[in-house]
């Protein structure tokens, strides 16, 4: 009786496992990728209710700062921030466009230009998150 596996029978088996590689690889990149957009959409968009709650609770104006390093939340005209947190680059997705600032009233609806969308995208998956004046959001695939 002999014990063990011969040199052409672990040749086999690395080339099934090396095939198997290949054809997953794609799959869970993009999986990756989906699921990383998909999570900093929702971090804008709760970013985007944070500062609404905010605002209401303060009874003052307060602005919310999108961009692709950092989300943050303060006081207008203040100089600390209320909230922050890692914007949507932290986990290698791209924000189309500039830094952009919201303001919400105390009544929690946005002040001044506040329509905006957000584009996030990452490998070949791609999200716009699309948020109202009256503070609806919605995120597109």
């Amino acid at each position: 009786m002999r014990r063990g596996a011969s040199l052409i029978e672990l040749v086999l088996v690395l080339i099934i496992i090396g095939i198997l590689t290949a054809i997953l690889e794609p799959r869970a990149r993009g999986f990756a990728d989906s699921l990383a957009v998909d999570q900093a959409a929702l971090e804008i968009a709760s970013a985007h209710r944070r500062a609404r709650i905010i605002a209401v609770l303060q009874s003052r104006l307060v602005e919310l700062t999108i961009g692709a390093d950092t989300l943050s939340i303060r006081p207008r005209g203040a100089s600390a921030e209320t909230w922050s947190a890692a914007g949507p680059a932290a986990a290698g997705v791209a924000l189309a466009g500039p830094t952009r600032v919201i303001t919400f009233s105390p009544v929690g609806i946005s002040v001044g230009v506040s329509n905006a969308s957000f584009g996030l995208s990452r490998g070949a998956v791609s999200r716009t998150v699309v948020v109202s004046r009256l503070g609806r959001l919605r995120i597109v695939r």
